[in-house]
């Protein structure tokens, strides 16, 4: 399809969409009320109002355990996953039958843009319980007849014997977990191109289209890196990268209509190349926790409107998420530029940073005080120091106080590293 066609396709499960939703959702009943919903384009779906993560939790705390946006019972469920956001507590997502088949197709199209063919071994270093990225890739991959190796997450050891047994491989994790699985195996005397890694394919936090992470992951295990991209209450995977390496695809847009809206105004902006804008989705076959102009808080840019592959539409790039962003007199910056920054100075650093406040953001007095790990071969501590506060200023206009901290000192995930944390004085 054109990505003309596929609008117009979009369009059409929106309406049907919209009307099941009416139908079945005391949420959506009253949400929708007074508007319009007969939409006869897509610039009148973008006038419906949007859905938030409060509500979602609010709906939740109303009826649980599914919420009032759910359009069926426990009885119809065949599965259950969570996020827990940033408050700790899970958001329900039900998946029925036909959902899950849905999420199996949707999934599988990213991991074959990402390359992954039936003679692939993958090796799943990522949470497998209640996690959209673990069960539903597990069932994708299967899809497409590779073989799937569930090791999950904390099994560094486990990880490593996989590959050195299996013999052509694909790992899937975190980009985090990509660079601290390389660390893992030099420090046990294990060159982590030894292994054999045909290709890496991350996701489930911004950092695998990162210039310098991605440098890093790629030197690491001498092997392309891709990412997908995709929402735990919406879909698993719902973009995923091609061979060229330029962006991320709408995969998933025969099931999850995507559109982009102003961060601060919600105002709807259009796929343009260059624009920045926070992503916002719409499910189009969802028999449960069907959702409407969900806000997504993942902030992306919009690389370019076509590829080399002749895959139509836009590729575009996490670069972060709006209630990750930090407030600097005045300037909006991400702690993943923070991190590329970092990683830039591999391999005097070793590329884990974190960001420490002494209260929560958004707003921050400056200096903003950033702890990096050095290694040990890193020369002149003092000039390391300068450098990175120099590049910190002079490339996102914010002033910084670097502490540099010996290696391994800051906690490494195989979920998602945190490159904040609230430091609260004791005084």
């Amino acid at each position: 399809m054109t990505f003309d066609e596929l609008q117009a396709l979009q369009l059409t499960k929106l309406r049907r969409q919209i009307a099941y939703l009416i139908e079945r959702s005391p949420f959506y009943q009253d949400k929708l009320a007074g508007f319009d919903t007969a939409i006869d384009s897509i610039e009148a779906f973008a006038r419906l109002p949007v859905t938030t993560k409060q509500e979602l939790r609010e709906s939740q705390a109303d009826a649980p355990p599914l919420g009032l946006h759910a359009c069926v019972g426990m009885k119809d469920i065949v599965r259950l996953h969570a996020s827990t956001g940033t408050t700790g507590q899970p958001s329900w997502v039900g998946v029925t039958k036909n959902d899950a088949d849905v999420w199996t197709r949707l999934t599988a199209e990213s991991f074959r843009a990402q390359g992954i063919r039936r003679e692939d071994v993958v090796v799943h270093a990522a949470g497998l319980t209640l996690f959209v990225g673990g069960l539903p890739a597990r069932d994708a991959l299967e899809y497409l007849g590779a073989t799937f190796v569930p090791i999950g997450t904390g099994a560094s050891e486990k990880v490593i014997g996989a590959m050195q047994t299996l013999g052509q491989t694909v790992l899937h994790s975190t980009p985090s977990y990509a660079v601290y699985l390389a660390e893992y195996a030099r420090k046990h005397d294990i060159d982590p191109r030894s292994l054999n890694v045909r290709k890496l394919t991350v996701g489930g936090e911004p950092g695998g289209g990162e210039p310098a992470v991605r440098e890093r992951i790629e030197s690491e295990w001498g092997a392309p890196v891709t990412e997908g991209l995709g929402g735990s209450e919406t879909a698993p995977i719902i973009w995923g990268e091609c061979e060229h390496q330029q962006g991320m695809h709408l995969t998933g847009g025969e099931w999850v209509y995507a559109e982009l809206v102003d961060p601060e105004t919600g105002d709807p902006v259009a796929w343009e190349t260059g624009v920045e804008a926070e992503l916002v989705y719409s499910a189009l076959d969802r028999e449960c926790c069907g959702l409407l102009r969900f806000r997504t808080r993942d902030r992306v840019r919009v690389l370019g409107m076509d590829c080399q592959c002749g895959r139509p539409g836009p590729r575009i790039r996490c670069i972060g998420r709006t209630d990750d962003m930090l407030i600097v007199l005045g300037v909006n910056v991400f702690p993943t530029a923070i991190r590329d920054l970092v990683a830039e100075l591999h391999p005097r650093t070793t590329g884990a940073m974190q960001v420490v406040l002494p209260e929560p953001g958004p707003k921050v007095t400056p200096p903003l005080h950033v702890v990096a790990e050095h290694n040990a071969d890193a020369g002149d501590l003092d000039e390391l120091q300068r450098t990175l506060e120099s590049s910190i200023r002079g490339r996102l206009s914010v002033s910084a106080h670097v502490t540099l901290v010996p290696p391994e000192t800051i906690p490494r995930s195989e979920m998602k590293t945190a490159l904040v944390r609230v430091e609260r004085s004791s005084e």
